[in-house]
């Protein structure tokens, strides 16, 4: 079997990986396509230390034929964690791709059956890449009251950044995208402001709300800049490595801070199959499986768009 494997130092295709072995409560999906995304480089980095098989955005089909897609944490169901509902934190899970668990970027991937998620015929493969990281950014008006008549920033214009400015868009919110690429940002859309990164001192303390999605440490300072006192700030980010930070104005200001990852996956179904929220601007290159290696460089590349692995294209 084919997979991008990470082996602690670099990303290389090997091609004498074994099928997976299915467990029990697992099912075997053969991978139709798969999206590189800033988790994946930044595990290229050194964040979470994982060794294995990368991938956790992806479409495949089971051997019913039936398209599905799957949510990434793979939890025991039985701690107490888990029965009070919070499955995505159980601290004995597994993270396909992130956490002792082989990812999908490969021919084949087992996942936990529960997590399973019917693809609808009306959302093609390539937009349903986004399902994962779509359903990620809607966790973040789960956990914070974002909507009419409040004011959110979005610092980031990468594909994440993106993503949230369209969801904090469709809750009514007034959105402001805050970037440095200006291709990028002209996709955000009319009815978004757009702030280049130069000109944001002038927005000191003026937003209730602040959502980091730049995959850098300096995401989360700017943030706290931002926020008006009693505001809340919100991590969309992971970043390989450790950072300094003076907490003093999160103290002073009162500032809320909320860690936002997993999403829920009906939500962001719904808002593909719709189309509320079209993903295919954000699509750049598509490359065979036996192209990984250029396809994370492309990936890893200043500006890029989100780079496809498609399994059994020629």
């Amino acid at each position: 079997m084919r997979g991008v494997f990470f082996d602690g130092s670099s990303v290389h295709l090997r091609r004498d990986l074994p099928d997976p072995a299915v467990c029990a409560g697992e099912t075997l999906v053969r991978v139709r396509r798969a999206g590189i995304c800033e988790t994946d480089l930044q595990i290229a980095r050194g964040y979470m230390g994982f060794r294995g098989v990368l991938g956790h955005e992806f479409v495949g089909e089971t051997s019913e034929g039936r398209r599905v897609t799957a949510e990434i944490n793979n939890a025991c169901q039985t701690c107490e964690t888990c029965r009070a509902g919070r499955q995505n934190h159980c601290p004995s899970r597994t993270v396909l791709g992130i956490l002792n668990h082989d990812g999908a970027m490969a021919d084949y991937v087992a996942v936990s059956t529960r997590n399973l998620h019917a693809i609808p015929d009306i959302i093609d493969d390539r937009c349903a890449v986004f399902i994962e990281p779509l359903a990620a950014a809607f966790r973040m008006i789960e956990q914070a009251e974002v909507g009419y008549g409040t004011s959110i920033a979005v610092i980031g214009d990468g594909k994440l950044g993106l993503l949230c400015t369209w969801v904090a868009r469709s809750s009514g919110a007034r959105v402001t995208l805050i970037g440095k690429h200006p291709e990028k940002l002209r996709v955000a859309g009319e009815d978004v402001q757009i702030v280049h990164l130069d000109e944001v001192e002038r927005l000191r303390a003026t937003f209730d709300f602040v959502a980091d999605c730049t995959g850098s440490p300096t995401g989360f300072p700017l943030a706290l800049k931002l926020v008006r006192p009693c505001g809340t700030v919100i991590l969309k980010t992971t970043v390989a490595g450790d950072y300094t930070i003076n907490l003093a104005p999160v103290v002073i200001d009162e500032v809320t801070i909320i860690g936002s990852r997993c999403g829920p996956f009906p939500r962001a179904i719904a808002a593909l199959a719709t189309r509320e929220i079209d993903v295919t601007p954000l699509i750049g290159a598509e490359l065979n499986l036996d192209d990984a290696e250029r396809a994370f460089q492309l990936a890893g590349e200043r500006g890029a768009r989100k780079v496809l692995l498609d399994m059994h294209s020629k």
